[in-house]
């Protein structure tokens, strides 16, 4: 049995804990490694190997950072491939998908390699008389990233590449469902010249989460994944004096104006539902169709997901694999158990869908399921399902619409389809949630602005990757100067004026 180890100042060490975690090949449903799990003792042992490496990365010239990030931004697209197939036989997503996360990763690290015009500070001369200010950004020191299991190269690269051009080193406790993919990581930033002790990758559970909250070197955590675990990680950090950022999870609506092009909403709302089999934070989950648009929609949409193949990522034919585990597979097709006692009507259930392919009856398959006439309410509507299952909820009005997202308790992604300007622009005034799309189906940001939602999608300030990532992993620092002559000091016990 493949045995998947951590990664501690530039070496992998086998976990010495005693405990494992299975690995899966979510289209078999067979075990194909197992994860050692990390103590308590074994988080100090990585975060002491963070702490040995900062001062001497901190001291590193911006220049010979950004080298470092460049050389690391060409190792991860010589090895997209490669990346994208430990993605796709842990995780269970296409190849294609697998592929298309870890160009959005990279996007992060070439924001990243910017960090020269980004880590610049300010300067004001002659301030007072004789008195000049400036400012600067420094590194918090020891910082820690807690990634899902459904982005396991992706998330990681929206932390650790602003983490480490700052100047801090970084401690990843990755999904222990899909360890594999930070492995790689680790290995390709030493390869571009990182320092030992910069980089460290803990596989572990709960158990590692706590040690690494309670860990007092441990300056910043950043994480990604369901609400009640972000709210959670928020609480039991800040409590303990550290900066954390905590992005929960999501229920993101698409709402479908009469006015729209009838194709092209259809054909967004099935990538943005299915894609990944719904396993992602800013999956379209609610269609909401406005007046008399909801019945051809509708039929739009059932008559694309016919077409799709259910089947293993490693089939290039494959539209729509497996989710990440059986417990996980079955508590997605509850929900459709439960739609119907609830009122609404299911339009497809994927739980009939058969995969193509070979020695797949054990996998963890749930094809695309439609359920329509939904009400806020039902707990297909209210609870985050993440998987293949796109409710349609049917409303009068524009109106309507916009309140079904402001009341709801999450606030993530939205989006709207429509060829009225007027009715688009009132849309991104009138929608509270972080992100916003126009005919966008998954508005994701691009590196250079910043991810993070409203509401209960996020807990903390700070918005993750961009800008806003480059201020979450350091802290501002303003010196004011004078260089006096000596011969013309005096005692003043007056307040400072800046005159």
């Amino acid at each position: 049995m493949r045995q998947v180890d951590h990664w501690i100042a530039g070496r992998s060490v086998p976990s010495s804990s005693g405990r494992r975690g299975p690995v899966y090949d979510p289209a078999t449903g067979e075990v194909q490694a197992e994860v050692g799990l990390a103590s308590a003792a074994e988080v100090d042992m990585a975060v002491q190997a963070a702490l040995e490496a900062f001062s001497p990365w901190r001291a590193t010239s911006l220049s010979a950072r950004a080298e470092v990030l460049f050389a690391f931004r060409q190792l991860l697209r010589d090895h997209v491939d490669e990346l994208a197939d430990l993605i796709t036989a842990e995780h269970g997503k296409v190849h294609s998908d697998a592929v298309g996360e870890v160009s959005r990763g990279l996007e992060n690290v070439e924001f990243a390699c910017g960090l020269p015009q980004l880590l610049k500070g300010e300067f004001s001369q002659q301030a007072s008389t004789g008195v000049d200010v400036h400012s600067a950004r420094q590194p918090l020191g020891v910082v820690a990233g807690i990634t899902p299991f459904n982005f396991p190269a992706m998330v990681p690269l929206w932390m650790l590449a602003n983490a480490i051009a700052c100047g801090n080193t970084f401690v990843l406790k990755p999904s222990e469902k899909d360890p594999s993919p930070s492995l790689l990581l680790a290995d390709l930033l030493q390869r571009a010249g990182l320092p030992d002790g910069v980089m460290n990758v803990l596989q572990g559970d709960q158990e590692a989460v706590v040690a690494l909250l309670d860990h007092p070197e441990v300056a910043a955590v950043s994480f990604v994944g369901s609400t009640p675990v972000a709210r959670s990680i928020y609480q039991h950090g800040t409590e303990r004096g550290k900066r954390v950022q905590a992005l929960g999870g999501a229920k993101n609506h698409m709402i479908v104006l009469p006015d729209a092009d009838l194709d092209l909403a259809a054909d967004a709302v099935v990538g943005a539902a299915y894609g990944s089999a719904g396993e992602r934070c800013m999956a379209v989950s609610v269609l909401v169709a406005v007046g008399p648009v909801a019945d051809p929609l509708v039929e739009a949409v059932a008559a694309r997901v016919a077409k799709l193949r259910l089947g293993p990522g490693t089939d290039p034919d494959t539209d729509v694999g497996p989710l990440v585990t059986g417990q996980h597979r079955d508590k997605v097709a509850s929900y459709v158990e439960g739609a119907s006692a609830e009122g609404a009507s299911v339009v497809v259930d994927g739980r009939t869908t058969t995969p193509v392919g070979q020695g797949l009856e054990q996998g963890f398959f749930l094809g695309p399921t439609i359920v329509d006439r939904v009400r806020p309410g039902m707990a297909v509507y209210d609870d985050e399902i993440f998987g293949p299952v796109l409710s349609v909820v049917r409303v009068d009005t524009y109106d309507e619409a916009v309140a079904l997202v402001n009341d709801n308790p999450y606030g993530n992604g939205t989006a709207i389809f429509t060829r009225d300007g007027g009715a688009a622009r009132a849309f991104e005034v009138d929608v509270q949630c972080g992100m916003v799309g126009v005919n966008v189906a998954i508005p994701v940001p691009v590196s250079y602005y910043s991810f993070g939602g409203w509401k209960d999608s996020l807990f903390g300030d700070a918005h993750m990757y961009g800008p806003a990532g480059i201020d979450f992993y350091t802290r501002a620092k303003v010196v004011t100067s004078r260089w006096p002559d000596p011969a013309t000091s005096s005692v003043d016990l007056g307040f400072p004026r800046t005159r």
